[in-house]
């Protein structure tokens, strides 16, 4: 079974089983349980790895590194033991605390109520050993509601479905055949999951996986081939899998260090997520700088110094799946901002899907791409959009625009586009694709395959005209058009009629004819013959 294969298939198992575990509590609830617990494991055995590499415990035949752990690091020898594994890692969990020991005691009906509040709470204290991680891990448990009357209406209650939760999370070896783990797989696989069941909801943390793809194969297309360090930054993170489908794009991009995330995300639970996510999926803290922030009202530090100059926080490659067209504060202080004071307007507040792309753009470096999701409407809509519109065209900054399918998402039907953006751009033309017929149908949601999400990224990199997919424009013909980019106006995807065979139809029509005048007579000949049928029945009757 391959590593995909496999994880898929614990991810199965997981689902199931925590379907009936979750009793009436929503899925959407329910989550914040098994994958806090799932991360709490990934540290803890993380933890375990360290000690032991690190030659830290000295282990005997049969022993284990729980055990040695739990019998040193007693008295006063605790707070070096913490000390050394929070200077390494970030945190630290305490022998009491580990996940083995909190196993155990769950097997062995040894669990009381007050360990979980106690594993959590002494994970928050010694967050803050590591004054350079603290922001990393603190309250990254917070969304583990342990009173939460859904669980059970008694503290013992609401500890038996804990228990419940971690025998589940413990049941799986996640390791493939090779040895390598793939928690981050299933973990990534069953945010998935969650988002399919959350209706709406589902677009404030996760970005379908193939669209993902497309916007990350589109931001390191030209990413030099080597060590060097390439930043990454999305501005509504979610869940953060938009980044770390970066990362996977990109050359070399498993090697540690190679990439430095950076995201901000408003919504605390989802926050908290990311921050799990990234880590299971092997980034060291040191390189992930993730903030809990409202992105148009908080800008990046180093925006401008005292004087008012502009220092930017930059990064090589800018992606982003903002919310739609949501309402923002559109004050007339912000005109001052240095992220959106140089278009000459505003959007306006009932739509702030400009107001992310010029916030994405402010961050992007002279060589970088930027990759967005917007609804169609940022194509051609006028007024405040039309000037911001007609401004970045005007500055060379938009690259291309790419229609997607409708139904790609959890959480809209709505067909959605791509914009690309570049800063230092030496050609003056916009390149259009319309990939909006090119997918697979669901039941719930469309698909792009792989040749779809190839079909995109040849063409992009071409930038030649293909009939009734893509078109490369000039400014003028952009300019004709007023400025709106709406797709249709340069790719031109109508199929016409097959011209109609008059003489054709009239031959058709005859035969037609003919047919019916056949089978009314048949009918008729049927019809006399009932009612021969029934006075000779009538006549023997009476």
């Amino acid at each position: 079974m391959s590593t995909t294969d496999k994880a898929r298939d614990i991810t199965s198992q997981l689902w199931s089983m925590a379907n009936e575990l979750r009793g009436n509590m929503d899925a959407s609830e329910f989550r914040n349980y098994i994958l806090g617990f799932m991360f709490y494991r990934y540290l803890s055995e993380h933890q375990e790895e360290y000690l032991k590499s690190e030659d830290i415990l000295t282990l005997a035949d049969g022993q284990t590194v729980n055990d040695v752990y739990r019998s040193e690091a007693t008295g006063e020898n605790l707070q070096d033991y913490l000390e050394d594994i929070a200077g390494s890692l970030g945190y630290a969990i305490s022998p009491e605390n580990t996940w083995a020991t909190i196993v155990d005691k769950v097997h062995n009906d040894k669990i009381a109520p007050s360990d979980f509040q106690e594993m959590f709470d002494n994970f928050n204290k010694n967050a803050a050993i590591n004054a350079r991680a603290e922001n990393d891990f603190r309250e990254i448990f917070a969304d583990v509601n342990l009173g939460n009357s859904r669980l059970g209406n008694s503290t013992t209650a609401r500890a038996k479905a804990l228990s419940g939760i971690v025998e589940l999370v413990d049941r799986f070896d996640y390791n493939d055949e090779t040895g390598h783990d793939i928690l981050g797989d299933v973990y990534e696989y069953l945010i998935a999951q969650f988002a399919g069941n959350s209706g709406k909801k589902a677009g404030e943390f996760y970005t379908p996986h193939q669209i993902s793809k497309v916007l990350a194969k589109l931001v390191t297309l030209n990413a030099p081939d080597n060590n060097e360090p390439f930043s990454v930054y999305d501005a509504t993170m979610g869940s953060g899998s938009l980044l770390l489908t970066v990362k996977n794009e990109l050359p070399n991009g498993d090697k540690p260090g190679r990439v430095q995330f950076h995201g901000q995300e408003l919504n605390t639970t989802t926050y908290n997520l990311a921050r799990m996510n990234l880590m299971m999926h092997g980034i060291d803290y040191q390189n992930m700088t993730l903030k809990n922030a409202d992105t148009l009202e908080e800008d990046w530090p180093d925006g401008t110094d005292a004087q008012g100059v502009d220092h930017p926080r930059i990064f090589d490659a800018v992606v982003m799946n903002p919310p739609y067209s949501i309402k923002w504060d559109n004050n007339a202080k912000k005109l001052k901002d240095p992220r959106f004071k140089v278009y000459g307007a505003l959007a306006p507040a009932s739509k702030a899907d400009f107001s992310f792309v010029l916030h994405g753009i402010y961050h992007l470096n002279e060589n970088g791409t930027m990759a967005i999701i917007l609804p169609h409407g940022v194509l051609f809509r006028g007024a405040k959009e039309g000037k911001i519109r007609q401004a970045i065209i005007e500055k060379n900054q938009l690259d291309a625009v790419i229609g997607l399918p409708a139904g790609l998402f959890y959480s809209t039907g709505i067909p959605t586009t791509v914009l690309v953006f570049k800063k230092n751009r030496k050609n003056r033309d916009v390149f259009f694709i319309d990939a909006s017929k090119h997918f697979e149908k669901g039941k719930k949601q469309n698909v792009l395959r792989e040749e779809d999400i190839d079909k995109i990224i040849e063409a992009y990199k071409n930038r030649k005209d293909i009939d009734k997919y893509a078109h490369l424009a000039t400014l003028d013909e952009i300019k004709e058009n007023d400025f709106n980019l709406n797709i249709p106006r340069y790719v031109d995807t109508f199929e016409e009629e097959p011209p109609i065979d008059l003489a054709q139809v009239k031959a058709d029509l005859v035969d037609i004819d003919a047919e019916i005048a056949r089978l009314e007579k048949e009918f008729a000949a049927m019809e006399a013959e009932l009612v021969v049928t029934d006075k000779g029945t009538e006549n023997e009757n009476g």
